[in-house]
């Protein structure tokens, strides 16, 4: 382990070395969306090659295969244009790489050399592919897909077990594919643990829209499925070990919200248990390629932090400059990661055995001449001692003004967080900033990246405990007397779109509001949301709680609202229906309050056309300019 005086003396060469270049200026839409994000790293067998995934705006947010020779940095992208590709996956010999794409039609798995040659589909699923593994001995795909797929005029029934996947093998000698298991499953995750059996995360009553998964083996042989395990609900994240003897899920040692804790468990035993209770935060993504150890990126408040974590033992943290996104390890323990924080956008960098690190791509061109505005992380007393944390960025040219208008930005989930990265919300702030704002970005209670116990604390509570936590800190900035009083905004998106029409409807300081693609009314949520299981979690049903429901509804109380209120939706929103927009759109108007709705066509809950991108982050720069600049 290197020393971390010498730890710090890199890391310190490493920020200097990539400091953002070039001046401050006004970005428009179109030059804050200009970025890219990294997502799916995975080493060949052998660490010589770098297989993962790129998503940019300007590409339309289409995932993208990409292959990076470690020794010469050379970047080889593999998806022809306008064409999507993701999930790459070597296979255990090393010899092919897999990956599923749409580049003739319906979603298959394609296959190329490692050593480079034209991708072939393997599979010839009518109704496409969702997901695929390869087999430890790399003579078989298992993948997922329908039977049959109806016409597209014919009548949808609910609950029909015909939408439902199955779980396929197919030889890669005989070229052939056959259904293993049994019918009557919705499958969410499996995972190979030999040659003969599967693992698969599954539930037995999908007609029931709650978190009832168990985890079930697959018998190869004789299509036997037997139950293997039962985590605490919920659960996600299936891997198993090298040798097949034992696997990890995220799950949730309080009965909270979300996955998050580490649970370790032997196939064939009843030993489940959770071996991150030291590091109290929540598991983002794990690794396991020597059965002794695995390694966990970990969501520290604002920042994403990388540990190695032993099957028996104490996990320890890596010291990596930057927070870590996706990640994965060499068997000779070099460590590639989507490194970034709020100046630098992410990248891939390398850490070398020995501790050397040394960054391997370039891929934010549209970004290069831009001098981003950094944040400053601070915590706050809430009105119940709870400590809260929040970051603030301000405009780096002053241009004049003594106080500035300030924007309160709130994430989504509600069981997400900031963090110090550049996304699509940091994109809108920054954006903001450059535009003379403040943009200020609190994780209240319910915020992931915390302890369990304030994950939970907004348990029926939405608007209550949560809306105080981002006034308190809201107030704290303000008392430093940069900020103007009268001129401050609030938005956000999903759970943000929410908490902004509600904190116009608890209070008029918000002179403008955005409201991304929220909930106005949960029960009417609840009944027509796709996967009301999470929403149960915090309020119950609507038919035997009305009254939480109620409470926790910003329709509630929308006869108080004074706020000029601009609306975004995707058409095709499953997760927040478009009628939850509609809804406060049209009592708004009810009310004699300014509001705007714009929707849009073909787009679900996180929009990812360019053009109606730039289209939203310019409405929303005009709705603030209209409101919280002056006008002389």
């Amino acid at each position: 382990m290197m020393d971390r005086q010498k730890a710090r003396v890199i890391l310190a060469g490493l920020f200097l070395l990539f400091e953002p270049v070039g001046t401050q200026a006004a970005l428009s839409p179109a030059e804050a969306l200009n970025y890219g994000r990294i997502g799916d790293l995975h080493f060949s067998p052998d660490g010589t090659k770098l297989a993962y995934i790129a998503l940019s705006y300007p590409k339309d947010w289409i995932p993208r295969v990409c292959i990076l020779d470690i020794a010469s940095g050379a970047i080889r992208e593999i998806t022809p244009a306008r064409k999507s590709e993701r999930s790459p996956q070597w296979s255990p010999d090393g010899k092919t790489l897999a990956f599923l794409s749409n580049r003739n039609g319906r979603t298959q798995v394609y296959a190329m050399p490692a050593n480079g040659g034209d991708a072939q589909a393997l599979t010839q699923q009518s109704t496409g592919v969702s997901a695929f593994h390869w087999s430890p001995d790399s003579r078989a795909i298992a993948y997922l897909a329908k039977e049959t797929e109806p016409a597209d005029d014919a009548p949808e029934v609910a609950d029909s077990e015909g939408e439902l996947e199955r779980l396929w093998v197919f030889d890669i000698a005989t070229r052939k594919a056959r259904i293993v298991g049994k019918r009557g499953y919705r499958i969410d995750e499996f995972q190979w643990f030999d040659p003969k059996h599967v693992l698969m995360v599954a539930s037995d009553a999908p007609w029931i829209e709650e978190f009832n998964t168990a985890i079930s083996s697959i018998s190869l042989m004789d299509n036997a499925v037997t139950r293997v395990s039962q985590p605490p609900q919920p659960f996600d994240s299936l891997t198993v070990s090298p040798d097949g003897k034992e696997f990890t899920v995220r799950s949730t040692q309080a009965q909270g919200p979300a996955s998050r804790d580490l649970f370790l468990g032997t196939i064939g035993q009843e030993n489940l248990r959770n071996i991150s209770t030291p590091i109290d935060r929540a598991i983002v993504q794990v690794q396991w390629h020597e059965p002794s150890v695995m390694w966990a990126a970990v969501a520290d408040g604002f920042y994403r932090r990388l540990f190695r974590l032993p099957v028996s033992g104490t996990p320890t943290r890596v010291d990596l400059p930057l927070s870590v996104g996706a990640f994965d390890v060499a068997r000779d323990g070099s460590i590639a990661y989507a490194g970034e924080d709020y100046t630098h956008p992410a990248e891939i960098y390398l850490r070398s055995p020995g501790g050397r690190i040394r960054r391997l791509t370039h891929m934010q061109r549209g970004l290069a001449n831009v001098r981003l505005a950094p944040a400053t992380i601070f915590k706050t007393k809430s009105f119940d001692g709870e400590e809260i944390e929040a970051a603030l960025m301000e405009p780096t040219a002053q241009r004049g003004e003594s106080k500035f208008p300030l924007v309160l930005l709130v994430h989504g989930g509600p069981a997400s967080n900031f963090t110090a990265a550049y996304g699509w919300e940091t994109a809108w702030a920054q954006m903001l900033v450059s535009h003379a704002y403040q943009v200020l970005m609190v994780n209240p209670r319910g915020s992931d990246g915390y302890s369990e116990d304030f994950l939970k604390a907004n348990r029926g509570d939405w608007g209550g405990g949560d809306y105080k936590d981002l006034v308190a800190v809201l107030d704290a900035v303000i008392a430093r007397g940069k900020t103007d009083p009268n001129r401050v905004g609030i938005g956000g998106w999903s759970y943000g779109g929410e908490m902004s029409p509600w904190a116009t409807t608890q209070s008029n300081r918000f002179k403008a509001a955005v409201s991304g693609a929220g909930v106005f009314d949960q029960a009417a949520e609840f009944e027509t949301e796709h996967n009301p299981a999470g929403d149960e979690w915090y309020f119950g049903t609507p038919w035997e709680h009305p009254d939480v429901f109620a409470r926790n509804s910003p329709s509630t109380f929308i006869r108080n609202a004074r706020t000029p209120t601009l609306i975004l939706v995707g058409k095709e929103d499953r997760s927040n229906p478009i009628g939850q927009s509609t809804g406060l759109y049209r009592a708004l108007k009810h009310f004699g309050v300014e509001t705007e709705l714009v929707v849009y066509p073909g787009e679900g809950h996180s929009p990812k056309k360019w053009s109606y991108n730039v289209d939203m982050f310019q409405r929303i720069l005009d709705w603030y300019d209209r409101h919280l600049k002056p006008t002389h």
